[in-house]
């Protein structure tokens, strides 16, 4: 799963779409890691779910999942990556993979099936 965080330069120098601010920096962030990790472009971005977490030293950190569909590219995975693979969900489930990860693929499954968004809780069948 390709990830990061917000970086300056998502947005600092991209026109301002407010006299003081600029939206779409979290999308433009997850394009952004999305083709330095695996080269690879993406269509519309949907917002997923939110995680939160505190880390050992005790900061808190807030983890936004979204789902998009490949738009071009050939995967081409940075060094920091190890492997991947196309799988279906229930193909993941035969993968060791970071906790939660399974569950919101479940999610993104049940989505794409057909399911509203609106109706799918996270850990729920």
């Amino acid at each position: 799963m390709p990830g990061g965080g917000l970086e300056v330069s998502d947005y600092i120098n991209t026109p301002k779409t407010t006299p003081d601010s600029w939206y779409f920096a979290i999308e433009n962030s997850l394009r952004r890691e999305i083709k330095e990790e695996t080269g690879l472009e993406v269509g519309k971005v949907k917002y997923l779910l939110d995680l939160v977490f505190i880390r050992p030293d005790k900061i808190p950190v807030v983890t936004l999942s979204y789902y998009c569909d490949w738009k071009s590219g050939d995967v081409k995975l940075d060094e920091d990556s190890i492997d991947y693979a196309w799988v279906t969900y229930k193909e993941a489930k035969n993968y060791d993979l970071i906790e939660g990860i399974l569950e919101e693929i479940e999610i993104v499954d049940r989505i794409l099936k057909g399911a509203n968004l609106d109706e799918v809780e996270y850990g729920k069948k």
